[in-house]
């Protein structure tokens, strides 16, 4: 499987050095963001794709008996970031992506970032090229992982990897492998390292399969109340606002500081980052956080990552650390609704939006003010 994207998840500690980002990227004319969840729905992904992820969730049991778990969000989180769902393509009701999606030729030139030659093994039938392979279609298959994993998704009887049901088909038969249980976070994990060798890249997929999982679910506010509605309010209210490094204090949002750990700088953004975003929302209810996230962890009463997250309550300040127990290495803070969800501001290049907890990585517990 093409190494497509390679992003480190940091969002408002002290910054602790330059993190490396690296990509084979698209020579197909989409637009994308660098595979960096933006968005707070599966708004961004075309019916027709969307339509494709669910019909393969139904037939990936005939194929893969013993895999448990296959959802419909697993397979949006791997297409955001292959090819940003085929955005710009025209897809037909068959399924059929026009112009296909080439990813760049694997000749180990350096182009896009590919360093090993590939050698050819479908005489260009599907990347169009005998000379080496590309990577191909919605889930930028190899041409030769294609050969073991794909299947027919739309009845037409050609397996093609450029055909948006068999394209989610193939990558639901894949990650299902012998047959995981994706409920189990290590094993959904293990499929996902499986299509791209990059924690980055799976910290990535994660983050966008918790977004499109939340998006699907009424997080059950209606018997919040008082200052914690006040606060969840608040911070839902900013939904849609861009995440700037540094930025957003009591006031609400504002320009940020160069620079954050991966070289993403918020001078030049109006916005917040996840702990300007909590000292902004408990800022409305009468409290005041300190500015980063390891010191917001010393306010209220601790909640220990022990508990689980069945033991926050709507309202709750929500940690994630570098490593858990240790809270000088807590790195972001999100506030908690309910239901497994946060109000999230999880990184540059994304913007506010609501989460599920487990889209991030390390959970430290949470903190209750109120």
């Amino acid at each position: 499987m093409v190494a497509l994207l390679m992003f480190a998840a940091v969002c408002c500690a002290a910054p602790v050095g330059n993190a490396i980002s690296a990509y084979v990227g698209l020579q197909s004319g989409v637009q994308d963001d660098g595979g960096i969840a933006g968005g707070g729905s599966a708004a961004d992904i075309p019916a027709r794709m969307l339509t494709a992820y669910k019909k393969a969730v139904q037939q990936a049991g005939r194929h893969v008996p013993k895999c448990q778990g296959m959802r419909w969000p697993i397979l949006a989180g791997i297409a955001k970031v292959e090819s940003n769902h085929a955005v710009g393509r025209g897809i037909a009701d068959n399924g059929d992506i026009r112009p296909r999606i080439y990813g760049v030729l694997l000749d180990g030139s350096g182009a896009g970032g590919n360093t090993t030659a590939v050698p050819d093994s479908d005489g260009g039938r599907w990347d169009g090229t005998a000379q080496g392979e590309r990577a191909v279609g919605p889930f930028q298959f190899l041409p030769s992982t294609w050969e073991g994993v794909g299947e027919d998704g739309n009845g037409d009887q050609v397996a093609d990897p450029h055909n948006a049901d068999d394209a989610a088909l193939g990558a639901a038969i894949y990650l299902c492998g012998n047959g995981r249980d994706l409920t189990k976070r290590a094993q959904l994990k293990a499929a996902i390292y499986q299509y791209n060798h990059s924690p980055a890249y799976v910290a990535n997929v994660l983050g966008w399969i918790g977004q499109y999982t939340a998006a699907g679910k009424n997080p059950g506010l209606d018997s919040v109340s008082g200052k914690v509605r006040t606060v969840i309010e608040a911070a839902l209210a900013q939904r849609g606002a861009p995440y700037s490094w540094g930025g957003g204090n009591a006031n609400g949002p504002s320009y940020g500081i160069c620079c954050s750990p991966s070289g993403k700088s918020g001078a030049g953004i109006n916005g917040f980052d996840c702990s300007g975003l909590t000292t902004y929302a408990y800022a409305q209810a009468g409290i005041q956080l300190p500015r980063t996230a390891a010191a917001q962890a010393g306010v209220g009463r601790r909640i220990p990552a022990s508990l689980g997250t069945g033991a926050l309550k709507p309202g709750d300040l929500v940690f994630f650390a570098y490593a858990p127990g240790r809270d000088s290495t807590i790195y972001h803070v999100g506030i908690y609704l309910g239901s497994g969800q946060m109000i999230n501001a999880a990184r540059p290049g994304t913007v506010i939006r609501q989460d599920t907890v487990e889209a991030m990585s390390g959970y430290a517990g949470g903190a209750r003010l109120l």
